[in-house]
Formats: C-alpha cells, structure tokens, sequence
C-alpha cells in the first residue's frame, strides 16, 4: 500500500511540474526560459523519433488497409448498385417513351376509322398455343373482349381474337399461312382475298383476274357483317410484286404488310365498328416525291439568212457572153428538152414559168 501511494504522489508531482513546464513555455513564446531545453530535446530525441516513425508507420498503414478493406469492398457494391439503378430507370424511360408513340399512332387510326378500341399489351407468343402464328394479350372476358374481334395496332391490321379467357386472350396474326381477309385496292375499288404465308409476304387474289393493279397499290379491309371477324377500311399493306404465274387464270400478287410483326407490343381490339364504313380515310398519306426542277430551254436558233437584195439594189446582171448563173442551168433541167435554149450571146427569153 505504501509503494502504490508513494508511487501516486510521483505521478501526481511529475504531473503538476509537466504542466508548469507547459504553461511557463506557451506564455514565455519565443523568449520562455526553457526554449534551450526544448531545443536540445528536440536534437536529441528527433533523429530517434523519425526512425521510429519511418519503422512503425508501414507496418500502421498496412494495418489500416486491412481494416478499411472490407469498408471499401461494400462502398464499391453500393456504387454498382446505385449504376444498375440509373441504368435500369434509363431503360424504363426509353421503354415507357416508345410505348407512348405506340399509343398515340394507335389512337390517330382509332380516330381516323371511327374505331372504339380496348388496348392491350402481348405478353406471349407462338409455343403456348401450338403451331400457329399467334400472341397473347393481357385483355379478356372481363374486359369485353369477344371472339372474332378485329385487332389492329397504329400500322394496321395485326389479325383477330381466336380464344377468350378471364384476363387474357389468343390472336391469330395476319401472317399466320390459315389467315385470309377480303380486301379492297384503294382508288380502284377492286376485292379480293389476302392470306397470310408466314415469314414471306402476304399473298392476294383479286376476284378479277384481269384487273389493273401495280406495285404501290395499297390495301385496306373490305369488312365483315356486322364488323365481324373484320370492321372495314383497316390498312392491311402494299402491293410489293406482281407476277403472272403460267397455267393460271390469275396473277400472284405480293403483299408487304404494313405491321412489323417481329416487334408486337401495344395493341387495339375493336369492341365495337365503325357506323359508317371510313372506305381509304385511315391509310397513311401518300409521300409526296420533289419533282426535278425544269431544264433551261435552249436559246432560239437564229433567224435565217434573208436572200432578197437589199432595198434600193438592184439585181446582179449576167455577164456578158452568154454565161448562166446556176441556177438558171437547174431550172433549165428541171424543163426538159422543150424549153428554147437562149442563142450564143444573150440572155434566155421568159418562157412564162419563172
């Protein structure tokens, strides 16, 4: 016990001097009266201090880095997933901004056919319903959807409702090779039948085989009674081929559709037609190509030569001895023999035809 107090009382003592000794020196500044002792401690006890320090700091370093490496491993994740993030939420943007446009086109030809229209999203496509060229859409029963609707987007016609569920529905698209529709040639008014040939373009035949058709022409639904399966005036595509197949009556024509079938997303089932049929006011319009401007016109020729002497000439006479201009030699030929011949001498008489 009595070590352990004498021991205190040191510290204590050492204490109260170490802080005399600090406040005498702050107060005394640059004059203090142990700056002499400071500065020897510090040439003493500096050059051991800083190879002490060039030792240990490696090695406290090091150790640092252990510590801090699991901090900076988790900064590093958290940074990946804020960068997914933002990139995902770009992603969701340029997405949600397509399917606006899809929107819009879609509501310009429900518009434009006098067409009321349910919109829908496909969610599947091909496998679930067999073999067929087919898409399913998020819209069923519960929604007003029937079979044998019509099913168009902002292009045109993408097919018709074949089987209705709850909350979904099948559409059998007009590419599928068991799909055909009458169709109308705009302008023309000529019919007939499109089917579909899977990846290759639609294929028509036209009620009259000898009717005038040509690439570029455009096509659009005739309609159904009743507006089922198909609600008249729906843009179906354009001629793209017209050929004339040996041993048959008619000609194969080629249809390009104006869906993109590879890229489906927003979609419009017609629950009810138009009262009126809309006929070509739902094609799109016709690109209107800038005619070549006119080439100058050439410069008029130039007048011709006047063979009349001059007013106030008079006319060139024959020379003297009997010779003829030319002229009067041709108009001599063309005569034949039984005109006079002018005398050695002279000038020939007029013979009433010059």
């Amino acid at each position: 016990m009595r070590d352990s107090r004498h021991g205190r009382l040191v510290l204590v003592l050492l204490l109260a001097i170490s802080f005399a000794l600090i406040t005498v020196d702050i107060r005394g500044g640059r004059n203090s009266p142990i700056a002499n002792v400071r500065d020897w401690a510090s040439a003493v006890f500096g050059p051991a201090e800083r190879g002490v320090s060039a030792a240990v700091d490696p090695v406290g370093r090091a150790v640092n880095a252990v510590k801090d490496a699991g901090s900076h491993e988790g900064e590093k994740k958290r940074l990946q997933d804020e960068n997914a993030k933002l990139r995902q939420q770009v992603d969701n943007i340029e997405f949600d901004r397509n399917r606006a446009a899809e929107l819009d086109k879609l509501l310009k030809v429900s518009t434009a056919g006098q067409y009321k229209t349910k919109p829908a999203r496909v969610v599947a496509i091909g496998p679930a319903q067999g073999f067929s060229w087919t898409v399913t859409i998020d819209a069923g029963a519960g929604d007003g959807i029937k079979p044998d609707m019509t099913v168009i987007n902002g292009d045109g016609l993408v097919g018709r409702v074949t089987q209705v569920g709850p909350m979904t529905a099948t559409v059998l698209l007009a590419t599928d090779p068991g799909f055909a529709v009458g169709t109308r040639l705009a302008g023309s008014m000529e019919i007939g039948i499109t089917s579909g040939r899977g990846d290759k373009p639609m294929n028509l035949k036209l009620l009259n085989g000898q009717a005038h058709v040509k690439k570029g022409d455009r096509l659009v639904t005739f309609g159904s009674q009743g507006g089922k399966p198909f609600v008249a005036g729906v843009p179906v595509g354009e001629v793209a081929e017209v050929r004339n197949t040996p041993g048959e009556l008619t000609r194969s024509v080629e249809v390009k559709s104006y869906v993109h079938f590879s890229r489906l997303d927003t979609v419009g089932v017609v629950i009810e037609p138009p009262r009126t049929d809309p006929r070509d006011a739902v094609l799109p319009p016709i690109a209107q190509e800038v005619a070549a401007p006119p080439s100058a016109a050439p410069p008029p020729p130039p007048p011709p030569a006047s063979t009349e002497p001059p007013k106030g000439a008079s006319a060139a006479k024959p020379p003297a001895g009997g010779t003829r201009s030319t002229n009067a030699n041709a108009a001599d030929t063309a005569a034949g023999d039984g005109r006079r011949k002018p005398p050695p001498g002279g000038t020939a008489p007029p013979t009433g035809r010059d």
